[in-house]
């Protein structure tokens, strides 16, 4: 078995943690702290080409394999997991438009958002309705040529940007089972009724915005039904989640070699009775442990984005998922510890990442319903380990 990248891929690699290192970790921590939207990264990122890193090459994207997509988010979170989100659902949406948009569609946008001209998220949560998707409350109700639509999404990153925003809908209330009355309509952001109501306060998970949207008797053309079928919404979404827990455990990764990076060199430097405190054996076993978690969370976002480019891989990104989550949270808490009490202040880097942590076993479907994700999939022997 070949772990290796390939050289194309340490390459790419060695681009991404250029610019992380020049461009986001010296003012990560400042701008975090102020509240201000990163601009110039979000600049330098469309610059790169990120903004198409799930976008054909035939519209003006990257097209990235799924192992390429992880180093992306791996990298780019190791300095600030943050601006990670505002790819992370821009590339999700764009490759669920590319999966499934009319072709009408596809010219319409892709180019667009393959440079960051345009940006886009994923309106899927709703206050009522996180991880059970099937309990959302809007509504698309066909009017001639439009769905008027009306709901309140949640937590929508990227919302004051995202133009379209794809938002998971029901077109039909009454199906049985619900999924099968729902879609996704492109929502152009200039459309009557549509308004970013608030940006949600979040302890972490800070330099892109999280906001409520509220669609009030929104007119949508019906050409912009994500397909131009009724009906397939939610499988389009889950589609596109699947490349999602790939960008988590990835992101997961980053946020964990941040942590043994810091902890590492903090032990370095720190003295406490007349010597290094990495000459403490306490300490030692520390580090040694957050290095281990830290290439085992690595190898398993890897397997899983391998597992995506051969085919439909729910069981294997979700084991990844979860893993690489508990190991970032660990990872990081075990940082802190060998700072001290400086774990604890704001003027170091490993606070911020304690907070960022604990979103990556929330988002994207929780640990513990992803566990059962995983348990069917062993079940029906869709997987075998």
């Amino acid at each position: 078995m070949d772990f290796t990248l390939t050289e194309e891929q340490r390459e790419f690699q060695q681009l991404l943690r250029s610019f992380v290192n020049r461009e986001i970790i010296p003012v990560a921590r400042e701008w975090e702290q102020t509240g201000r939207y990163p601009t110039e990264i979000v600049r330098g990122m469309a610059d790169m080409g990120l903004f198409g890193i799930t976008v054909p090459e035939s519209y003006g994207g990257l097209d990235l394999d799924p192992v390429s997509f992880a180093l992306v988010f791996e990298e780019i979170s190791r300095g600030w997991m943050g601006v990670a989100g505002i790819l992370g659902s821009h590339s999700l949406a764009c490759r669920m438009i590319a999966m499934h948009g009319t072709e009408e569609q596809k010219q319409s946008y892709l180019p667009g958002l393959a440079t960051g001209e345009r940006r886009t998220g994923i309106g899927l949560t709703e206050p009522d309705a996180g991880t059970d998707l099937q309990g959302i409350r809007t509504t698309a109700r066909r009017d001639g040529d439009h769905y008027v639509v009306n709901g309140t999404k949640m937590w929508i990153t990227n919302a004051r940007y995202a133009d379209p925003l794809p938002v998971l809908v029901k077109t039909d209330p009454t199906a049985v089972p619900a999924h099968r009355g729902m879609s996704i309509l492109l929502v152009d952001a200039d459309l009557p009724g549509f308004t970013v109501t608030r940006d949600i306060p979040k302890l972490g998970y800070k330099g892109t915005e999280s906001c409520e949207v509220l669609l009030d008797d929104v007119r949508v053309p019906v050409d912009r039904l994500l397909g131009g079928v009724e009906g397939t919404g939610l499988k389009q979404a889950l589609s596109a989640l699947e490349w999602g827990r790939v960008n988590i455990a990835a992101r997961s990764v980053g946020i964990a070699q941040r942590a043994h990076e810091e902890a590492l060199g903090y032990a370095g430097q720190r003295k406490a009775f007349g010597k290094h405190i990495a000459d403490f054996q306490a300490v030692q076993i520390k580090l040694a442990t957050i290095a281990t978690q830290v290439q085992a969370a690595r190898l398993m976002a890897y397997w899983s984005a391998d597992a995506v480019r051969r085919g439909r891989a729910d069981a294997q990104t979700g084991m990844a998922k979860i893993f690489c989550s508990e190991v970032a949270l660990e990872a990081a808490i075990e940082a802190m510890k060998i700072h001290g009490g400086y774990g604890y202040s704001t003027e170091f880097e490993v606070e911020r990442l304690y907070r960022d942590a604990i979103l990556m076993s929330i988002g994207e479907g929780t640990n513990d319903i992803l566990r059962t994700v995983v348990a069917k999939a062993l079940v029906r022997g869709e997987v075998t380990i």
